[in-house]
């Protein structure tokens, strides 16, 4: 009896205090006993986590989330929500992972989360207006008009630069506000730039400047989910040796983004 109070008490003071390793404990647990793991996304970045014409949740972050707890064995429950809201609601443990191509390149952000291994690989570009001439390289932003997500590592690249930072929930709204003239330059992902080119032949925006090096993304938690993070590592370099990153890579991109 006393036995079985002890673990109730234990149970709920892991609950309500999470410096005791909740965060931990629960991920793990959860892999372990093949249960439901959540994971916060933002759902409107083409083409990494987007809606199909049918309405489905997709994307190329979304998919590889769930081949990854395919090969754990779990189920997976994506959480939507925006961008500048992600890893404060992750910190916060509303959810137990992030898929959005984060590359988590901030000190700051390296000292809370951890991230998997990398999963695919891109780059930074600056895009303008067609025939904006003020522009060639990061360095020439400043005092102008970036429009960014406002924690995101793109965001800090304008602030870095000295833009003028126009926030906004995503890369779509962004490149609206540049086409409207209300904005000069926003910094964002060459995949999804490309992808929104693709879909927007007519957008009159271009590419004026690209980073030269590659960042890797991967799936992020929080500090402390060590041993969690080994058995989430070890399903992504099996699905990179199976073939599935590749597969998913083409499907989305038409090359391989798995590797750098």
């Amino acid at each position: 009896m006393f036995k079985k109070l002890s673990a109730v008490i234990l149970s709920i003071f892991t609950i309500i205090n999470p410096a005791t390793g909740f965060a931990q404990k629960s991920l793990l647990e959860r892999i372990d006993n093949k249960g439901v793991i959540t994971v916060g996304t933002e759902g409107t970045y083409a083409p990494f986590t987007y809606h199909d014409s049918t309405g489905k949740l997709t994307g190329y972050d979304v998919e590889v989330t769930r081949a990854v707890a395919k090969k754990l064995g779990v189920t997976v429950e994506f959480k939507e929500t925006q961008w500048d809201a992600m890893l404060a609601g992750l910190k916060a443990d509303r959810f137990d992972l992030v898929a959005n191509q984060v590359a988590l390149t901030s000190p700051e952000r390296r000292a809370t989360f951890d991230k998997t291994t990398e999963y695919s690989w891109s780059g930074a570009v600056l895009v303008a207006k067609q025939g904006d001439f003020r522009v060639k390289s990061p360095e020439e932003v400043k005092g102008l008009k970036a429009t960014q997500s406002l924690t995101s590592n793109y965001g800090e690249l304008a602030r870095q630069n000295g833009a003028k930072i126009v926030a906004v929930d995503g890369l779509a709204q962004g490149l609206l506000l540049i086409q409207q003239k209300r904005a000069d330059v926003t910094f964002n992902d060459k995949l999804a730039v490309l992808d929104y080119f693709k879909k927007n032949p007519n957008s009159g925006l271009v590419i004026v400047w690209e980073s030269g090096e590659k960042v890797g993304a991967g799936l992020i938690a929080n500090k402390g989910n060590g041993t969690a993070l080994k058995k989430i590592n070890q399903a992504i370099i099996e699905l990179q040796q199976d073939g599935t990153l590749k597969k998913l890579s083409e499907q989305f991109f038409g090359t391989d983004i798995s590797v750098k």
